[in-house]
């Protein structure tokens, strides 16, 4: 008889061992020995701390995947940095974990991918596993996520977490410096800077979409406080509820920066380095989700889907449209929010998630 794990305690021995994003080196081991205990096939995926469970049927079958990240948060506490699990990376895996422990041996056709990514909150564990070929074969992907008390409440789940499109980008300001008593041979960056946020600011969507961008960060310092500032930086945040309404804002603010800086005499740039694709899911899949909530524990625990930041979760969906693609959430009381150091939760209904895993994968595998 296979060991049977139970989340809630191994979600307390994740929480013991934080790492950050591609330094998950002890629970990728804490993780594999896991998997190994129970006869499951298991492997480091390529030079990523990233690690890959398999369980194959004896039948043909589709390719599931269940997916689970594993990094933690970096926090300045009292002066010294350190690693914690604000966001819930150990409940996710500890989750995985246990509805693995409960799968071995009931796996008829097909195989079940068991996926523990790194690097989720740097948005690039999800490419690097795609790199390495993880979603070549699969037919079907499942994620989840705990939830704070704001979004779902305790005991409770939702069929689908609504996450929305992000984007960092910065603005580099190109003026002219000249001394502040002659300022008008000289073309000031702070006063470009301004004009660029301000014509940004004037931006406009369709107003029943959901968007928003605003500046986070603003930079300007020639050295000496009688210069004009020859250079200036802006940072924004962005979040659209589509991809698609992406992909206009960036646009738009392109032509805003360029032509608020030409109009000035100055020079402007905009770069997006940092991206994460609004979450794209098939309502077939998403249905059957809920289903399994309502047959798991009765239609008063499901909820509303919910909504709110960013998962890297859904660049398999964007690289792969044909794979069908889910993610629910789990309501564990977590408060006072997500990202709090001090963020802290209710483990033991982590097992709701480990029933919707177990009994989603019995349906298209079992």
């Amino acid at each position: 008889m296979p060991q049977i794990y139970d989340a809630a305690l191994l979600r307390r021995e994740l929480h013991e061992m934080p790492e950050l994003a591609m330094q998950e080196v002890k629970t990728s081991a804490y993780v594999l020995e896991k998997l190994q205990a129970l006869g499951i096939e298991a492997h480091r995926i390529g030079d990523t701390t990233g690690v890959l469970g398999i369980i194959r049927g004896t039948e043909p079958g589709p390719v599931m995947m269940l997916r689970a990240d594993m990094d933690a948060l970096p926090f300045t506490i009292d002066g010294k940095d350190c690693a914690i699990h604000a966001c819930g990376h150990d409940g996710h895996t500890a989750m995985l974990l246990a509805a693995a422990s409960r799968l071995v041996g009931r796996v008829k056709r097909g195989t079940l991918k068991l996926l523990f990514q790194p690097a989720e909150e740097k948005i690039i564990g999800a490419p690097a596993m795609i790199k390495e070929g993880v979603i070549d074969d699969v037919d079907l992907i499942l994620g989840a996520h705990i939830r704070p008390i704001q979004d779902v409440p305790a005991g409770k789940l939702c069929a689908g977490v609504r996450h929305t499109a992000s984007s960092t980008a910065f603005v580099t300001v190109k003026g002219r410096g000249a001394h502040a008593s002659r300022p008008h041979l000289g073309v000031n960056s702070i006063d470009l800077a301004c004009a660029i946020v301000n014509a940004v600011q004037a931006i406009w969507l369709d107003p029943r979409a959901i968007w928003s961008m605003k500046a986070t960060q603003f930079h300007a310092d020639s050295g000496a406080t009688n210069t004009v500032p020859d250079n200036a930086r802006i940072t924004y945040d962005i979040r659209t509820e589509t991809n698609e309404l992406m992909a206009e804002i960036q646009e738009k603010m392109k032509a805003a920066v360029e032509n608020t800086a030409r109009a000035f005499g100055g020079e402007a740039t905009i770069e997006f380095p940092e991206y994460c694709p609004a979450a794209v899911y098939d309502e077939d899949f998403r249905q059957e989700v809920a289903d399994t909530i309502v047959e798991c524990f009765g239609a008063d625990k499901l909820v509303a889907d919910c909504g709110g930041g960013g998962e890297d979760f859904h660049f398999y969906k964007l690289h792969k449209p044909s794979m069908k693609a889910a993610y629910f959430g789990v309501g564990v009381g977590a408060e006072p929010g997500l990202h709090a150091a001090t963020m802290h939760f209710d483990d033991t209904l982590l097992s709701m998630g480990v029933d919707v895993f177990e009994k989603m994968v019995l349906k298209h595998l079992g």
